[in-house]
């Protein structure tokens, strides 16, 4: 089977991790802290947060931004169910914002118009989760503007898009957010297993994370109701989690980056060739702003008219027999039975729902060989 996705682990990967299972640390060491540095010197951010998912760092980084009962948290609906889910763990409320029917990213003019509605009903969001799929950046110039003008903060989920750019500059400098978030998963761009990381520019966000990462304990005795007992004394002073990333996964991070740019790479080179060669089907392949340089997560295609009509389901399991792992990503958050309970129905988010009709994701990571693509190639063109 040639999966959509897989990690590509190296004898230097595993060499750093046999390293750290000889040290003295298996957690709470010296690696986590400069791994954090490294992903933030890469992307020009100040602080680096690392935590043992993506979904963990979405948690609290709502949480640093006070988001709690009675708040809204609007996002994409063409996500994994963590973008919308992080918001409820808080006791916040979720909404959706349509997508752009070319980035698949959500639509600056439909927040636009949802944002109008609401400042005028009163229901004006806390946080914008603006979701960067496949790798793309969204369109966060104009996104912030709008976070400028209603009062709103913003976290923006790159968990596909570290080693991408917006307007020439790495996704994660926080330029035009509080708070970036990425995935380490081993389908992701570079992988520590499982793991995730939030950047900000906004050492209170900063410090109030990294608390809430670790049960909410402190240290240090300036953050202290009084002074400590002694030197092995600590306070729990919040509400926090176990969230915290082993030095064996930075380990793993950390050798990994050092290989970031030659992964996008090999995605870049990987994405044009299927541009080339299937230009000429009758589908529509992923279109890429000018402003941005995705990291290339995913490829999905489109099969225009032929999602309702089981077009898109006969070609998933011809290539699924054939042995070719595509995929489907993703599901419209709102149309889950969880979220249905909540109050959403099919039909809110016509863009999101005919895109999840016709998509389809084709194998894309850095280890795919040239011959296994052909055959992705061969049987497309063979079912189309």
């Amino acid at each position: 089977m040639i999966p959509y996705g897989r990690q590509d682990i190296s004898e230097d990967d595993i060499q750093a991790v046999v390293d750290v299972l000889r040290s003295d640390y298996l957690t709470q060491g010296p690696v986590v802290p400069t791994f954090e540095k490294a992903v933030a010197n890469c992307c020009g951010a100040t602080y680096a947060i690392a935590v043992n998912s993506a979904t963990s760092a979405l948690h609290i980084a709502c949480l640093s931004l006070g988001v709690g009962p009675g708040d809204w948290v609007w996002t994409s609906p063409i996500t994994f169910v963590a973008s919308a889910n992080c918001a409820l763990y808080c006791g916040a409320r979720v909404d959706f914002v349509d997508i752009d029917p070319r980035t698949y990213n959500m639509s600056p003019q439909a927040l636009e118009q949802k944002l109008a509605e609401a400042e005028r009903g009163g229901r004006l969001p806390k946080v914008i989760i603006p979701v960067h799929l496949c790798g793309q950046a969204c369109d966060m110039r104009a996104i912030h503007g709008l976070g400028q003008r209603y009062g709103f903060k913003i976290i923006e989920d790159a968990s596909h898009a570290i080693g991408g750019k917006y307007e020439n500059e790495p996704v994660g400098n926080c330029r035009y957010s509080d708070i970036t978030v990425f995935s380490f998963h081993p389908v992701k761009i570079i992988t520590t297993a499982e793991g995730g990381m939030a950047l900000t520019n906004d050492p209170l966000l900063a410090e109030r994370m990294s608390l809430l990462r670790s049960h909410g304990i402190t240290r240090d005795p300036d953050q202290m109701s009084h002074e400590p007992d002694g030197p092995w004394y600590y306070q729990q002073i919040a509400l926090g989690y176990n969230y915290r990333m082993t030095e064996l996964q930075a380990a793993l991070g950390l050798s990994q980056i050092q290989r970031l740019d030659e992964f996008v790479a090999r995605r870049h080179a990987i994405a044009n060739r299927y541009d080339e060669t299937l230009s000429e089907l009758p589908i529509a392949l992923p279109w890429q702003h000018p402003d941005t340089y995705s990291a290339y997560h995913l490829y999905p295609i489109r099969l225009p008219g032929r999602g309702t009509s089981n077009g898109r389901r006969a070609l998933f399991d011809s290539l699924r027999a054939a042995g070719i792992g595509v995929n489907v990503h993703y599901i419209p958050v709102h149309t889950q039975p969880y979220f249905q309970k909540l109050g959403f129905a099919c039909g809110q988010f016509p863009v999101a729902e005919a895109y999840y009709q016709e998509a389809i994701s084709l194998p894309l990571y850095p280890t795919l060989t040239v011959s296994q693509q052909s055959i992705v190639i061969a049987e497309l063109k063979a079912h189309l």
